[in-house]
Parts: C-alpha cells; structure tokens; sequence
C-alpha cells in the first residue's frame, strides 16, 4: 500500500498540476480533426476538481507510443542536423513507434493492467493493409495507432493516448532523479552511424536518463525485440516505485516541464491528476502487465513479425478488459486452447544445492507434468516469484496455495514457453529444504536488495573496446527457421520413496529471427 511519503508526492504533485491547470497550459501537441477524434471516448473519465481531489469514475484505457525518429526519417530534417556525420535523433512524435502500451485504469477492482504491444506486431492498418503494427503512428498519427490497436484486440474502447519520444523518456529520468533496477545482464552494442551506444553491466545499479534509455532500447539477446518488452515491464515496476520516493517532492517543477514540453496526449490535467493518484494507491500485486499472446514467425516472411493468437488474444480481453468477444462462435473455444496444457518453468536466484530438485519433486506429487528447469535467474531474490507468465492468474494462485510460499505477480517477464514461471527466492529454501532439527541454519545470501547500487557504470560515450563497432546490415531471414514444437508430456505421477529426483524435461530453444535494424 501507499505509505506516508507516496501520500505526499501525490498531494504535492497534484497540487502542481493544479497550478498548471489554473494557468492554462495545455498538454496537448497534436491538432486532431474531428473524424480522429472519434477514434476516442468522448466521455468524461473523472470527477471534476472542486474541493478535492479528482478520483476515476470507470474503467479507463489509454494507448501510450513510445516513438524514435532519426533525420533520415524525415523529408526536410533540420539544418543543424545535416552535417554531423551521424544519423541524429530528433525531438520528434511523428515516427514509428518504439513501443506500445495498452494501460487500462479500472477503479472497480483497483487494477492498473498494463499490455505490452509488440512493436513487430503483423496486423491490418487502416490505409496501409497488413503490416506491422509500429507503422500506423508514422501513417497517421496517434488516432490511426489507437484504431490499430483496438482492431488487433477485437474491439477494445480506447479513452485516450500518450506519445513521448526517446528523448522525452531521457529527460523525464533525469527529473525524476534517475532510476534504481536490476541489470539482468551485460548489454554492449555500438553503432556510430546513430551515434548509438549501450554499454551496461549486469547488477543493481541506478541509472541516468541516458543510460534508462540504453537499457530501454537494447534488444541483441536470445528473445531479440520480445526481450526488450519484458525489460520495459521491468523498467515500468522500477519506474513506480521512484515516482513514490519522497525525494521525488523537490522535483516537481523539472518533471512537469518534462510533461509539458515532451508529452503529447489528449488528457486533460484534471483526469491526469486523477490517474496519478489512482496508480499510487494499488498493491504491487495489482499491477497488472502482460504481452500480447503470438509467436515469432518463421522463414515464410521477408521481414520479422510478431504473429497474433487471435484465440488467445480473445481470453486475455475477456478477462483484463471487459469485452466480450465475438469472434469466435463458442466463447469457451479459445479459454480451453489457453489453458488446456500448463507449463511450468523453474528459474533459481538462489544456487542452493538440492533446491530446484526439490521442487521438482514436489511439484510432480502436486500432479504439474510438465515442468522444466529454465536459466538461472541472476538477480538474488527475499520472495520467490510466481509469475503467471500469460495472464493466468487463477492457476498462479493455486500454485502458489500449493507450495505456501512466494507471491503472484502477472507480468510477461519468465519463460516464453511457460504458463507459469517460478523465479526462487530465499523463502523456498526454508519452505522446501527445512534444517535438520537442533542444526544451524544455513547462511542466506545477500539478495538484490541488500546489494549495494554499481554507480560506476560507464556513460555512453566511454565505451572499451569492441567488436561490434560497426553498422547493423539486413539479416538473412532465409536462416531462420519456424520454432520448433514444445513436446506434450503426460501428467506425472508421485514418484516412489527412494526414486531418483525427476529429470528435466526436454525443451527446445525458441527460434528468435535476428533482430532488424535499430529504426
């Protein structure tokens, strides 16, 4: 829950707005025609500000777009940018979109749901035909993304939207004071052409606006573009919590200029008032994030995209957005394709000898079948985490009945091929291997929050050396290949007392197209 120091920062932060409000500044950048306009709800989402507080009055869906644009985006790019020798990012909304949000604002059962639109999306845009779904913002603006967006998911409303470009992100960082997470690996790239250097250690570090970008855009790991995404999910949970910190207080005024100068969004102060408020009183557990349902696709494309589930896509609405789906005549169709096969994946924080065996075993009486032992998770976790990987949160809270330790969180950051994913803490040691009676009990290691911050990262422009300092070229779609399929395994029985620990399962790697070129 809120504590004493949230109340404060949003008291005071909606004081500010409020000035802002009274002197009539508007948030708004771009001029939509009254057609465009209808692409969203008229109606009003908030109570007015009298002698209170504005507070939500229905559920609210916002589309949010993150956009780069490079000058060779443009016809007439800026003279100051012609001769630099490098491609130079402008201050820009008007491009392809980097990233797309679905956020949905629900006051009824005080959830903030956040849905992560893969930017490689293949869907139909108005105007355009079957592309991806980045493209419609370039096209025609955040009215067309928004269309786009509702489209996809099957008529879902849109309320409003919020454009901010990778710059706006950068300094609104730095306003906030920068930001605390965990690395979960090295991330180096360099391209000179862009003026593009990513150069992170792994660890708990704090980071700057430069380098929260860095983390933001890097995407040469094994999940290539999806990889990204469950790293803004990481970054959104980070963001939260020092938009709460009570030093944040002092530095209102250079984050509302931030707002003002680099959002462009058709909210009015009063409902973004109410929106910041309603966001910092929810539990942790309700905020909500997940990915769209699809799989990558293979070497039928000439390009890479995101493929759409549209069953799939139908449940995740269904459930988090309050629409009933009509696509498809036996509504109970595409809930049991969902979740008629539950994997788990094991992912261990901890490294303690015996742990993950355990659980395998224990899992096996419980009747889960078809469980495997994923990569180590790097960050050292207090709390394990049960991650309802696809939206599933009935069967998260089941296993996490059954096992009696950790917390449920529904967000896209565990295993692809998983419905559920364990990320072990420090808890199961105690709650799967309990010491021997009358032995002392065995040293814990430190966990990421008791590590101290790396505040010696390098800044972008101090890169070492490396061997990647060249520009990206287009990848050979021809060598990729379709993923391969996730064999079905039986149910499996208790094991026998004396029986040897269960064996990992054979899963196959997911086949990930090579990313494309930073845009």
């Amino acid at each position: 829950m809120l504590g004493l120091g949230g109340v404060a920062v949003v008291s005071a932060s909606a004081g500010a707005l409020l000035a802002v409000a009274i002197a009539g500044t508007p948030l708004m950048q771009a001029r939509l025609s009254p057609e465009e306009s209808k692409v969203f709800s008229q109606g009003d989402i908030s109570t007015g500000m009298n002698f209170r507080l504005p507070q939500l009055t229905r559920p609210v869906n916002i589309v949010v777009l993150g956009t780069k644009v490079l000058a060779s985006d443009v016809n007439n790019p800026p003279p100051e940018t012609q001769n630099l020798g490098y491609d130079a990012t402008l201050n820009s909304l008007e491009g392809l979109t980097d990233s797309m949000l679905l956020l949905r604002f629900n006051p009824a059962d005080q959830q903030l749901v956040v849905l992560s639109l893969p930017r490689d999306t293949r869907t139909y845009v108005d105007g355009i035909g079957i592309t991806k779904l980045n493209e419609a913002n370039a096209v025609g603006g955040p009215a067309l993304a928004a269309r786009a967006t509702s489209d996809l998911l099957g008529g879902v409303g849109i309320d409003r939207y919020v454009r901010i470009n990778v710059l706006g992100v950068e300094k609104l960082i730095d306003a906030l004071g920068g930001i605390t997470l965990y690395v979960p690996h090295d991330m180096k790239y360099q391209d000179d052409s862009q003026h593009l250097y990513i150069n992170l250690k792994q660890g708990k570090q704090h980071l700057n606006g430069a380098q929260a970008v860095q983390f933001l855009r890097f995407r040469y790991d094994a999940y290539g573009d999806i990889g990204r995404v469950q790293r803004q999910q990481m970054f959104l949970r980070a963001l939260r919590e020092q938009a709460l910190k009570p030093a944040t207080l002092s530095r209102l005024p250079q984050i509302l200029s931030v707002i003002q100068s680099n959002i462009d969004t058709n909210l009015s102060v009063e409902e973004l008032i109410a929106l910041a408020g309603f966001a910092a009183h929810i539990d942790r557990a309700n905020m909500q994030m997940l990915m769209l349902p699809g799989t990558f696709s293979g070497s039928e494309y000439d390009a890479s995209y995101w493929l759409p589930n549209a069953e799939q896509i139908d449940t995740l609405v269904r459930q988090y957005f309050g629409l009933s789906s009509t696509r498809f005549e036996d509504p109970q169709l595409s809930t049991e394709s969902f979740d008629a096969h539950l994997t788990v994946a094991i992912q261990d924080s901890t490294g303690e000898p015996g742990v993950v065996e355990k659980l395998m075993n224990t899992l096996a009486v419980a009747g889960y079948g078809d469980v495997f032992i994923d990569e180590p998770w790097s960050e050292p976790l207090t709390t394990t985490r049960i991650i309802a990987q696809q939206g599933n949160l009935d069967e998260a809270e089941a296993l996490q009945q059954s096992l009696g330790f950790g917390e449920v969180l529904v967000e896209s950051t565990g295993s692809l091929q998983s419905n559920l994913t364990i990320r072990l803490g420090q808890d199961a040691i105690q709650g799967l291997l309990p010491p021997a009676s009358g032995s002392p009990s065995s040293p814990v290691a430190p966990t990421s929050d008791e590590l101290p911050v790396d505040a010696s990262i390098a800044p972008p422009s101090d890169l070492p050396d490396t061997d990647v300092s060249q520009p990206e070229i287009e990848p050979d779609w021809e060598a990729t290949s379709e993923p391969a399929p996730k064999p079905t395994l039986e149910p499996a029985s208790a094991p026998a007392s004396g029986s040897p620990s269960p064996k990992e399962p054979p899963h196959p790697p997911i086949t990930v197209p090579p990313p494309e070129p930073y845009p």
